[in-house]
């Protein structure tokens, strides 16, 4: 069996690289999508989802060195489900209302960002363009 979950969105903060006690790189950080529609009443409604991204290895490292809050990237990878229940991870925000939190372990990530955009990227990453509302 096969999973594989592809998103664009931003960065909601800097990246945040560490290392495993076998000294590989794991860096997390977490992107943001948007999807806006008009809701039965008429209204328009703006949906923001938030995904974990775990990216490991080389790619890592490059999503420490080129990445910043507000970045935009694809990232596909795998859902990883809470051990305990196999569902999204539940969390209770500091307001009282509960939320979860979708987490990806991630296979391949884009930087999308023009050059113009960041000051420089990993020769050969690809690049796109279009502005898009950050949720943050």
């Amino acid at each position: 069996m096969y999973q594989k979950v592809t998103i664009v969105g931003n960065l909601g903060r800097d990246p945040e690289m560490r290392y495993t006690p076998s000294g590989q790189a794991v860096t997390s950080f977490p992107v943001a999508t948007n999807r806006v529609y008009t809701g039965s009443d008429g209204q328009k409604v703006k949906e923001t989802t938030w995904f974990r991204i775990s990216a490991w290895g080389k790619q890592a490292e490059n999503c420490n060195n080129y990445l910043h809050k507000g970045s935009k990237v694809l990232v596909e990878g795998r859902l990883v489900p809470d051990p305990q229940t196999g569902a999204p991870r539940i969390f209770t925000r500091q307001d009282g209302t509960t939320g979860s939190s979708f987490e990806l372990s991630a296979i391949d990530i884009k930087f999308m960002d023009s050059k113009s955009d960041s000051e420089s990227g990993p020769a050969g990453e690809e690049t796109g363009g279009g502005e898009e509302d950050i949720p943050f």
